[in-house]
Order: C-alpha cells, then sequence, then structure tokens
C-alpha cells in the first residue's frame, strides 16, 4: 500500500512476498556456504548448484503454474524449491571436505572475536544493501504511479537486468578475494593490477551485455509478456538502465578494493549519500517537475557516476595512505 501498488495486482503481491521469505534461510546458506568455496578458490560447485536450481526453477514453475494452476504461489513455491536444492548441495559438500573448511557440526558455536570482525565488515555491506533496497522502494512506488501497464514492463526488464548484474558482480566479489588476500601478503602493486583488470573486465562484460540484451529486447520481453504496451515500456527502462548498466559494475568493483582491504563503514556511507541520498533528492525535486518514467530512470546513471567519483577519491587517498605506511 505505501508503494501504491494497484489493486488489482497487490493480492498477488502479498501472497508471493510471504511465501518467498520463507524461502530466505535457503538462500542464506547457499550463499554463505557458496562463499566459503569460492574463497578457497572453487568457483566451480557454486556456478553448477546455481545452474541446477535454476533449470529446476524454471521446471517447477511450469508445472505449477501450467498444470497445478497456483498461479504467483507456484511461483514462489518454485523459487523456494529451487533455492533450498541448491542449499543442500553446498552445505553437503562443506560436510565431506577434508581441507581446513570443512563444516563440522559440533563444532558450530559463536566465536567472538570472529563475530567482531564479521560484523565490522559485513554489517556496513548488509545496512548499505538495505539503504540501496530503501531507494529502489521509492523509485518503485513512483513507477507504480504510472499503473500496472508500466509496473508489468518494469519487472520484466529489470528480471532481464539481473542477468547482467550478476555477470558484473561476480567480477566484483572476485576483487574482493584478490584485494582482501594480496593485502595480507603486503603485495600492493598485486592489488592495483587486480584493480585495473576487474575495472576492465567489468566494463567489457556490462557494455557487451547491456547492449546485447537492448538489441535483442523486444524478444526478451516477449517472454515474459507479450503485450506490446508492456514491452514498450521495458524497452524504455532498457534504452536508459542497461545501456549504462556498466558503470554500476565501476561502482562495485571500487566497493570491492575498499572492503577487500577492511574498509566497511567508508563505502556503506558513500554509497548511502551519493546512491540512495541522491536518488530521493531525485524524486523529491527534478521528478516532481518532470513526471515520466524516463526521467526516473536516468537517476540511475546519474547517481552511479557520481558515486563512482567519490569511492575512487576514497581509495586514491587511503591507498596513498597504505603506501607510506
Amino acid at each position: 500500500v505505501f508503494m501504491d501498488t494497484p489493486d488489482n495486482v497487490i493480492d498477488l503481491a502479498a501472497l508471493y512476498i510471504r511465501i518467498y521469505f520463507i524461502g530466505l534461510p535457503f538462500s542464506m546458506l547457499y550463499n554463505f556456504g557458496s562463499a566459503i568455496l569460492r574463497a578457497v578458490g572453487d568457483t566451480k560447485r557454486p556456478l553448477l548448484y546455481l545452474a541446477i536450481s535454476g533449470i529446476i526453477n524454471v521446471l517447477l514453475n511450469y508445472i505449477f503454474v501450467k498444470y497445478l494452476h497456483l498461479s504467483v504461489a507456484g511461483v514462489a513455491f518454485a523459487t523456494i524449491l529451487s533455492q533450498a536444492i541448491s542449499a543442500i548441495f553446498v552445505i553437503r559438500d562443506l560436510l565431506k571436505e577434508k581441507g581446513e573448511y570443512k563444516l563440522i557440526r559440533q563444532d558450530l558455536r559463536i566465536h567472538p572475536r570472529m563475530l567482531k570482525q564479521i560484523l565490522q565488515i559485513g554489517l556496513p555491506a548488509g545496512i548499505q544493501s538495505m539503504l540501496f533496497s530503501i531507494s529502489n522502494i521509492l523509485i518503485q512506488a513512483s513507477i507504480n504511479s504510472f499503473g500496472s501497464v508500466a509496473m508489468a514492463g518494469n519487472t520484466a526488464c529489470a528480471s532481464i537486468e539481473g542477468f547482467v548484474y550478476m555477470s558484473m558482480n561476480a567480477i566484483y566479489q572476485t576483487n574482493i578475494s584478490f584485494s582482501s588476500q594480496n593485502y595480507g601478503a603486503g603485495d600492493y602493486k598485486r592489488m592495483d593490477r587486480s584493480l585495473l583488470y576487474c575495472l576492465l573486465l567489468v566494463t567489457g562484460l556490462g557494455l557487451s551485455l547491456g547492449f546485447l540484451v537492448t538489441y535483442f529486447g523486444h524478444p526478451l520481453l516477449a517472454l515474459y509478456n507479450d503485450d506490446e504496451a508492456v514491452i514498450q515500456y521495458g524497452l524504455d527502462r532498457m534504452m536508459v538502465i542497461c545501456t549504462t548498466y556498466f558503470t554500476c559494475g565501476i561502482m562495485e568493483v571500487l566497493v570491492g578494493s575498499l572492503r577487500g582491504i577492511g574498509y566497511g563503514i567508508l563505502p556503506m556511507i558513500v554509497s548511502l549519500i551519493g546512491v540512495c541520498g541522491l536518488r530521493i533528492l531525485w524524486i523529491a525535486t527534478y521528478f516532481a517537475e518532470h513526471h515520466t518514467l524516463r526521467v526516473l530512470y536516468l537517476s540511475y546513471p546519474i547517481t552511479w557516476c557520481i558515486t563512482i567519483l567519490a569511492h575512487a577519491i576514497c581509495l586514491i587517498i587511503i591507498r596513498h595512505k597504505l603506501r607510506k605506511s
């Protein structure tokens, strides 16, 4: 209701989110477990399990919706069941491991010193993601004011954007690992090379995938909804966001370098001001005067670029201090 969700979809939206939240523990187990595997260099198994989970999700969606007629509830149940399967695979592997990262159930307990370190880095990152979500909720509320057709087009496009984002996010995760490992080894030159390579990779990946999905936007959106009005709304979003999505990737890679050397609060504050604060200001001022979806979508690339500049300045200052010390 707060997001001005139209009456004809609000009941389905509420049903979906209630079922989806039941599956959050499975998502948490997979994410935490796969992070352990990736940290020791095993990126293949998490990818394999995620691929299996994705295929199962698609199949269950088809069965639940087409044959069992569960509608939105079927889509939500398919999601949490597929997440549970991927979590089971990862936890099984950790239980069977022979190395130092083997999961031993009887040794599970709270380690105060380690918990403190985790919270120092993880809590700011979590708060940052949460605040991002709050700014996105405000944007979604603005989109909802254009009606259910605009909502459908925006949602379909956002789903396709997810594939581009996850590809760029993998580079961000890689940069965190390389930055932290080389920071621990005191090899600052290798940290710089890692940052440079990740920036080049995320820019190339973001540009190529962003323009690719925009070029094939119509048939891709038609997979979600064959209504031409819905497709047009989706294409309008693609033209602004997908073509500039690489800037989001650059921003995240810079954040990865800061987090990799132990700075968790600083990138949170910068992102809070640069992304969330400026988007809210954009909605309250310029968008209020020019009430169109394209103007609303422009808040994404503008805030990404401003935040890139702020993160780059912070990183240069911190790296200069590290070299002196």
